[in-house]
């Protein structure tokens, strides 16, 4: 049986009305129905669980014991929607509740880890789940609320909403350039070793677009495939293979950035970059309903990027507003 079925929820209305009012035309004024309407009504309610709820005369009208026991538990049963439903406005303005994210696995380790614990710490009534990793989850299918994205978007359906630029660099450790030299061009790199980034969409191939002013503009786009002694799904290992000197890797600046500026590695192929880096992005499933607790977590981590980006430092961002609009 649909407890929810329209007809079904028309017959218990009427039902709660009777006991409320008294009369069929009481009922019949409340529920904008004429009294015979509301008359056939409890007939099908009586005759689809078999029981007589109401006696019936033309002066009054008294409820059976089972009748009483059925408002009694319809009566219960309309209060618990009513809390569930308060419950659910709740959620758009309080900042409480569970969020499910998705965060890249080397960045989010790197980087986003502060950010998320100062988030957590500002707001206590928020349940944090959070999955590090480089696939691109399926944020409906798999009931994710949100989730940070480097690169191209590909799935047009969700809501998205860029952070920051991003690009991907070349890279090496100098005890590296000393020993095999420095490569002049793109096609240079075929010669030397190249880590490989098993998550990157074009793997095998480093697609080399000019960047900056150091290339003339009629340059065309650079196809390179690579090779190397050591691959990976994972950006962090790779990254501490090229500061042992290992070979040259091609990483988001993000990455590379705090080493090339120490001096640990330092750029190769400076007027290069990976092609359709994209940005970084927040995404989510849809812009309407949003929860205040989600809403809150996109103003925090606006800011946190538009301050400077965190591969600059880590100061966490000033509390944000709730209130702030989705």
């Amino acid at each position: 049986m649909d407890v929810f079925d329209p007809q079904h929820a028309d017959e218990q209305a009427t039902l709660l009305a009777l006991h409320a009012l008294g009369s069929f035309a009481a009922a019949g004024r409340v529920l904008q129905r004429h009294p015979s309407v509301l008359s056939r009504r409890l007939s099908a309610l009586e005759a689809r669980l078999g029981v007589r709820l109401v006696e019936r005369s033309t002066r009054q009208l008294r409820f059976t014991d089972a009748g009483l026991r059925l408002v009694e538990r319809l009566q219960q049963a309309r209060q618990l929607l009513e809390e569930a439903e308060q419950e659910a406005r709740q959620t758009a303005q309080e900042v409480r509740g569970r969020l499910r994210l998705a965060l890249p696995a080397a960045m989010g380790r790197r980087l986003l880890s502060p950010m998320i614990a100062a988030f957590a710490l500002a707001h206590p009534e928020v349940a944090l789940e959070v999955e590090y990793g480089e696939r691109f989850v399926d944020l409906v299918g798999e009931r994710f609320d949100a989730a940070l994205r480097i690169g191209e978007l590909a799935d047009s359906r969700l809501v998205a909403i860029k952070l920051h630029d991003h690009a991907r660099w070349l890279g090496a450790s100098p005890a590296y350039l000393a020993r095999h030299g420095t490569p002049a061009e793109p096609q240079d790199l075929r010669q030397h070793n190249c880590l490989g980034f098993t998550g990157l969409a074009s793997f095998p191939q480093w697609r080399l677009e000019r960047a900056g002013q150091g290339v003339p503009m009629e340059v065309p786009m650079q196809v390179v495939s690579v090779r190397g002694s050591l691959t990976s799904n994972d950006n962090e290992a790779l990254l501490n293979a090229a500061l042992a000197g290992v070979g040259i890797l091609a990483a988001g600046d993000w990455l590379l950035g705090p080493d090339l500026a120490a001096g640990r590695l330092q750029r190769v192929l400076p007027g290069w970059q990976l092609r359709g880096d994209g940005g970084i992005y927040l995404v989510r499933p849809s812009a309407q309903y949003t929860s205040a607790a989600l809403g809150a977590f996109r103003a925090w981590v606006q800011q946190w990027f538009q301050t400077q980006p965190p591969w600059c430092g880590t100061a966490a961002p000033t509390p944000v507003s709730s209130t702030d609009p989705p």
